[in-house]
């Protein structure tokens, strides 16, 4: 059985391509992390364990019997401070803003502004973060339906 390819992050994580992933960033394991669209994670966040992040599409090479040559590419941002719950999925071409949170299990699709709570399948938003009088603790406000 063949080894995962090395990478700084975590001896368990697949890492594809060369993506830029900022200091103090924890990935966790069980990981695929597709960089071969470009991808860039910022500063101190926490990529939990089973989480996939995808840069690339297959799905019409593969549905019109190769006759669509081309593998997709978009490439993913995410900012600093985000945290990306246990076995989510981020989709190519999307941006998660500063500051999110992306529920476990959550498919994300569309992009994420900074400060919000998205979960489910596809994400949606729930809330907001907050952050009170320079509490270090942020609350999580609800987003009315």
């Amino acid at each position: 059985m063949a080894a995962l390819p090395e990478n700084p992050y975590n001896e368990l994580a697949w890492i594809v391509g060369e993506p830029i992933v900022g200091a103090g960033t924890w990935i966790g394991a069980f990981t695929v992390i597709d960089g071969s669209g470009g991808l860039t994670i910022g500063e101190g966040c926490d990529i939990s364990s089973g989480v996939h992040i995808y840069t690339h599409s297959s799905a019409k090479r593969c549905v019109s019997g190769r006759r669509f040559a081309s593998v997709e590419r978009e490439p993913v941002r995410i900012g600093d401070r985000v945290f990306i719950g246990a076995n989510a999925v981020i989709n190519m071409g999307v941006s998660i803003g500063d500051e999110a949170v992306v529920g476990a299990g959550a498919v994300v699709t569309k992009d994420v502004p900074a400060r919000t709570v998205v979960v489910g399948v596809p994400a949606r938003p729930v809330s907001r973060v907050e952050f009170v009088d320079g509490d270090a603790e942020p609350r999580f406000t609800p987003i009315p339906d």
